[in-house]
């Protein structure tokens, strides 16, 4: 359960994260920022900081326990 819950906190920081820096037509170099279309809206996305964000946010769930 707490993977899950650090799958949707990695998704809110690369949303922000992604958007910010896609918005301003910068890849980010090794954080691999890319649109992507959804329907009518471009999206920005990144799969590295999905990882490396749901993976610290699994990690800070694990120690509050």
């Amino acid at each position: 359960m707490d993977m899950l819950k650090a799958f949707v906190l990695g998704a809110i920081l690369t949303g922000s994260i992604a958007g910010v820096i896609g918005s301003q037509g910068a890849s980010g170099g090794p954080l691999d920022v890319h649109s992507m279309a959804l329907g009518d809206l471009r999206v920005f996305w990144s799969w590295p900081i999905f990882l490396a964000g749901s993976g610290l946010a699994w990690a800070l769930m694990l120690l509050q326990k």
